[in-house]
């Protein structure tokens, strides 16, 4: 492979942008509870997911990243008939599902960044199969099917392990104590801990967003292995942390403020939720949407104070979102990806 070959520049730097956004809005959504709850300061949070994402997406990142890179398109397909075809397609897929999570980061949506590179990936392929250079039946629909069942599932388990913990924290420690304050001040420490598991967790599973259409695209310019190299893993992480640090204040107004009022029992109890979950997937290979586990996580402790305690415009607002991210992001990669082939690119 060679390192200065204007393919490869391109798609590492796409993959820097891809893996900025997710830390600008992803990211910050899966830390954004500890800041909303006073347990974290944002530089703190910053240092926290520095490490943690980083051992995250470098040590349990390959699997979900590896189901991007091949398992939603036929790649290897495409790659025979025309390899050329692969880089520009997973170019235009990053390039679509950034500048969606730019967006939707600009106007403090909490956007899943798993919808946007599945939706830009499957935009590649449906255009490749519109031409006829793989038929509509060898896109990997049933391995789509699980992946869109997994973020169906994912916020309603959040929710449903946040609500349950809540309600044994409270029945076993709010409700006994005279000074809940002292209480929810000794969970600080707790909502650190499951902070860098979040951490973990995230950089695990949505790391993959940035660098699995990256390694797809790096394999055809002569990166061989089946394993993904550890570089990459980095260059993701590195990118996600970035995104946080510059960019990540917006999004973490919106989960840690605007959705339900957040103190560190509750906190802890949404970010151990959404943690468990997303690692679970990981496991599994599955990419799922962290920023879906997390609202429905937050809104699972939310209605443990009653429905009133939870603001439903807000969540409205995220529902839109998320509903139309596939779409919007396979069109966008579908016309990027036609463009750059009219240009001759």
């Amino acid at each position: 492979m060679d390192i200065f070959n204007p393919f490869v520049i391109a798609l590492i730097a796409a993959a820097l942008y891809m893996a900025w956004n997710i830390g600008a809005n992803d990211l910050a959504n899966a830390m954004g509870t500890s800041v909303g709850s006073g347990a974290l300061s944002l530089k703190q949070v910053i240092l926290i997911a520095a490490v943690f994402e980083f051992c995250g997406a470098v040590f349990f990142g390959e699997r979900v990243a590896s189901t991007i890179a091949n398992n939603i398109v036929p790649i290897e397909h495409i790659k025979v008939i025309d390899s050329h075809l692969v880089v520009v397609g997973m170019l235009a897929a990053i390039l679509a599902a950034g500048f969606w999570v730019t967006l939707t980061t600009f106007y403090n949506l909490p956007v899943s960044t798993t919808h946007s590179i599945v939706g830009a990936v499957l935009g590649f392929g449906l255009v490749a199969a519109y031409h006829g250079i793989i038929p509509y039946n060898e896109i990997h629909w049933y391995v789509l099917f699980k992946i869109v069942a997994s973020w169906l599932v994912s916020p309603l388990l959040g929710a449903l392990i946040a609500y349950l913990l809540f309600m044994i924290v409270s029945y076993f420690i709010l409700q006994r104590t005279d000074n809940i304050f002292a209480i929810e001040k000794k969970f600080i420490v707790f909502q650190t801990m499951t902070a860098c598991f979040m951490a973990f967790a995230h950089g695990s599973n949505d790391v993959a967003n940035a660098i699995g259409p990256l390694y797809a695209g790096l394999n055809v310019l002569g990166m061989n292995g089946v394993h993904i190299p550890t570089w990459i893993m980095v260059v993701g992480g590195f990118g996600m942390v970035l995104g946080l640090a510059t960019w990540g204040y917006k999004v973490i107004q919106t989960i840690g403020n605007k959705i339900t009022e957040l103190t560190p029992t509750r906190g802890f109890c949404a970010e151990f939720a959404t943690a468990s979950v997303v690692v679970l997937h990981s496991y599994s290979s599955l990419p799922i949407s962290t920023t879906h586990t997390l609202v429905g996580s937050v809104i699972g402790v939310g209605l443990a104070g009653g429905l009133a305690a939870v603001d439903l415009s807000v969540i409205g607002k995220i529902a839109v979102s998320w509903i139309i991210t596939v779409p919007v992001a396979a069109l966008t990669s579908a016309l990027i990806f036609t463009g750059f082939m009219g240009i001759g690119i």
